[in-house]
């Protein structure tokens, strides 16, 4: 008789544990993929992003490596009348700072209003140089996001659509992959706008430091010329 009850128990626990529901996971790729295609315009935009993020920091962490003896040897070389070795020293750096100062030099002889001009012609290809990329990263920065309301306003289209045919016999199962696909697009538009617009601002500030260095780069290059004549 206890043998028949605890056996009765037993398979009234295993009947209740097989009518459990088992637990769902849901991965980022499989939750990524019910956004649809438009997740694969975000993915294609997210990489641009990051390349271009990418190149441009390494380009300016290049660019911001100038010793901070450079433009004290350039006096003396030039003081000594050693402009070839000037040259030199500038094409050893290959920073746009040196290159300013090589074009500056490469004009030694001339009115200094000339020499000046050249020098700020050459400051403004490398300003255009660092910025090249930059207005493809802020549009991405503020495409992404409508992309990601776009993928919000089909999603919910598909949802109701769902839900008119399905006439009196609505099941949430109907909905769930408008739904899915409105806010999984919305999240990734989100995402990928917020990396590509801080990776903007910070781009920008980096290239405004290296921008404000030129300058004083090329004030003291500038002064330096009239050492010579007020020494006489």
């Amino acid at each position: 008789m206890l043998f028949n009850l605890l056996q009765a128990d037993s398979s009234a626990i295993a009947q209740t544990m097989m009518q459990e529901p088992t637990e769902q996971t849901l991965s980022y790729l499989d939750l990524a993929a019910k956004g649809g295609w438009l997740m694969i315009v975000l993915l294609i935009l997210s990489i641009i992003a990051i390349y271009i993020f990418g190149s441009k920091w390494w380009m300016i962490h290049k660019a911001s490596k100038v010793d901070k003896n450079f433009i004290k040897n350039i006096r003396v070389l030039l003081h000594d009348g050693k402009t070839k070795a000037a040259i030199e020293l500038c094409q050893k750096f290959d920073t746009p700072t040196a290159r300013l100062i090589e074009k500056g030099i490469e004009r030694l002889g001339r009115p200094l209003e000339d020499i000046q001009a050249a020098v700020e012609n050459m400051g403004n290809v490398e300003v255009a140089r660092l910025e090249k990329g930059l207005p493809m990263l802020a549009t991405i920065a503020g495409g992404a996001p409508m992309i990601g309301f776009l993928g919000t306003v089909t999603g919910m289209i598909t949802a109701f659509f769902e839900m008119a045919n399905a006439g009196n016999n609505i099941d949430i199962t109907l909905l769930s992959g408008g739904i899915y696909e409105a806010m999984v697009t919305t999240v990734g538009g989100l995402f990928v706008g917020i990396i590509a617009y801080f990776g903007y601002n910070y781009l920008t500030s980096q290239i405004s430091n290296l921008v404000f260095k030129m300058e004083n780069a090329t004030i003291a290059f500038i002064d330096m010329l009239h050492e010579p004549a007020e020494e006489n």
